[in-house]
């Protein structure tokens, strides 16, 4: 992989990332802003990567350290040729109140991001829609569920377990209204 610019795409700078990480034996999931952009194809850009791992952050440090990121404060670390800063959130690894084991894998060239899963992305922005009103989140649910093919029935089952039945049918109904119209 070629050396980390400020010309790298997303894609390119999360799959460098998770495959040092890997390498390092650090199990580390892209999730949030990061996982929309790469889901929605650019429509809502994320300048930072959230990685959810168990890892501490000197071992993160370490890992990182060798595509060129240097921490900046916590678990924030910045690259100095790159726009994209990385942040590591503490584990688990959950959506709303759901903690998760299993996630996708997203390729990139011969490389590969361990990444929320389309339908836990949508998840993911439906939580943050649910518990803080964020309406820029459902348009990102929105959006990842228009661009793949998501579990709309695992989506409402665990919408009724976080307690969110009546805003789960607003985020229905906006994907109803955002649906294609069917030639006839």
């Amino acid at each position: 992989m070629k050396p980390l610019s400020a010309a790298s795409s997303i894609e390119e700078i999360a799959a460098a990332v998770s495959n040092a990480l890997s390498e390092a034996g650090i199990t580390a999931v892209l999730s949030g802003g990061g996982a929309v952009q790469i889901y929605s194809s650019g429509l809502y850009p994320s300048k930072d990567l959230d990685f959810v791992s168990p890892a501490n952050h000197r071992e993160i440090e370490t890992a990182v350290g060798k595509l060129g990121f240097v921490r900046e404060s916590g678990r924030h670390f910045v690259h100095p040729n790159c726009t994209h800063t990385l942040e590591f959130p503490s584990w688990p690894l959950a959506v709303g109140r759901r903690l998760l084991s299993e996630w996708g894998e997203y390729p990139v060239g011969g490389l590969s991001i361990k990444i929320l899963t389309p339908t836990q992305c949508v998840m993911d922005r439906l939580a943050a829609f649910y518990h803080w009103r964020d309406r820029q989140a459902l348009d990102q649910a929105v959006a990842v569920a228009n661009r793949h093919a998501v579990n709309l029935e695992a989506i409402h089952r665990w919408s009724l377990e976080e307690g969110h039945e009546a805003a789960h049918q607003e985020f229905r109904r906006a994907l109803a209204r955002s649906a294609p119209e069917s030639a006839d």
